[in-house]
């Protein structure tokens, strides 16, 4: 690298490794254009998982999960889903609940509602 003087400005001339320089652009531009790309797809993922719109509970039954740990007798958003990990029920199939089968939560008119057999 040589430094020329000219009118008190300083101007730096690059004569050796003018292909590095090259390699170290072109390297610089592929880690914008990758970042970009890791940004818009995070971007379009997050998009795809909220797809219920303001004020809905629901979009499909899949939205939907028990309310209570044990003997559920209405539901929620999937997104507002109990912590039910140390959580032990009994196995007694309580009447008017989802226990043993007899019923599920079903998204109806955007709200997440249980449904008893």
């Amino acid at each position: 690298m040589k430094i020329k003087r000219k009118k008190g400005i300083d101007k730096v001339k690059i004569t050796h490794n003018k292909s590095l320089l090259y390699v170290i652009i072109i390297l610089i531009i592929l880690f914008i254009i990758l970042v970009f790309i890791t940004v818009k797809s995070f971007q379009d993922n997050k998009d795809d998982d909220d797809n219920i719109v303001v004020g809905e509970e629901c979009v499909s039954d899949l939205d939907c999960v028990k309310a209570e740990c044990c003997h559920a007798s209405s539901c929620i958003s999937a997104s507002e889903k109990p912590e039910c990990g140390e959580i032990f029920c009994t196995d007694e199939c309580a009447p008017d609940t989802m226990d043993c089968g007899q019923g599920s939560c079903k998204c109806i008119n955007s709200k997440c509602e249980a449904v008893i057999d």
